[in-house]
């Protein structure tokens, strides 16, 4: 089995330097990340310049680019040999709910995915992010059930893992996982303003805003009782419930 691993923190993340390590032992792995933190690119490419791609002294590529640019080079081209599944992680914080839309780490499994390819995107949950070990762990395991398993199309799966110990998940049994929905937060905060060294007004982003659906089932509500979300994700944006109402706004015959 062949894997991609990419990410949305940099080719030096210790997040990724941990799942690879540990996909290591049960596949052959190639790295292609971004060189820098390219948190919130999203599945931005970049059409501006072309990219140039780099070796690190361990072993991993880096590039020049966003997340999607990095498996984009590696599935169409850079590499004879395309992989049998993308994963993207691991990332440090949380990518729930709506932060799926900007998230870089999921934007790199999405281009796997529309690429053909079976994709996971995977996030520590927390704020000290010292379990890493966790997450590489569960990634592994969910990979090697993936590849025990005959599949009839491609999957995209968001994984957020709490910031605990292994031995402390609900886990161990099949408890420690949960298939769940996105759930949904309330409106980021608003944008902090503040001056820059020249005297000129600038404004950093706001922080997320809380979880408002975060009920049983939901991927928020999981993660507060220390288990693992396994999110499927889909890429087809049509709003199918207005299709009608549209087409009767523009004045569309329907026949």
């Amino acid at each position: 089995m062949r894997i991609l691993i990419s990410n949305d923190d940099g080719y030096f993340s210790p997040g990724i330097i941990s799942l690879a390590e540990h996909l290591a032992r049960i596949a052959d792995v190639i790295v292609v990340a971004p060189e820098r933190d390219r948190s919130g690119a999203s599945n931005s490419l970049t059409l501006d310049r072309p990219l140039r791609p780099r070796r690190a002294a361990n072993g991993f590529y880096y590039v020049d680019g966003t997340p999607t640019d990095c498996v984009h080079l590696a599935v169409t081209g850079m590499f004879d040999q395309q992989p049998d599944m993308v994963v993207s992680g691991i990332n440090a914080g949380a990518n729930m709910g709506d932060d799926t839309i900007y998230s870089g780490t999921v934007a790199a499994a999405t281009e796997g995915f529309l690429l053909g390819i079976p994709s996971i995107a995977v996030s520590l949950v927390g704020t000290k992010f010292a379990n890493y070990e966790t997450a590489a762990r569960i990634s592994t395991e969910l990979v090697q059930r993936f590849a025990g398993h005959t599949h009839s199309h491609p999957w995209l799966l968001n994984v957020n893992v709490p910031d605990v110990p292994y031995d402390q998940l609900v886990a161990g049994n099949r408890q420690s996982m949960e298939v769940t929905r996105l759930g949904k937060r309330h409106k980021a905060e608003p944008v902090v303003k503040a001056s820059n060294p020249h005297g000129e007004t600038v404004y950093w982003v706001g922080a997320a805003g809380k979880a408002q659906d975060a009920g049983e089932g939901t991927d928020f509500h999981a993660l507060s009782q220390q288990r693992v979300s396994i999110t499927p994700l889909q890429i087809d944006l049509t709003q199918y419930q207005q299709l009608d109402a549209v087409r009767k706004w523009i004045g569309q015959n329907q026949e």
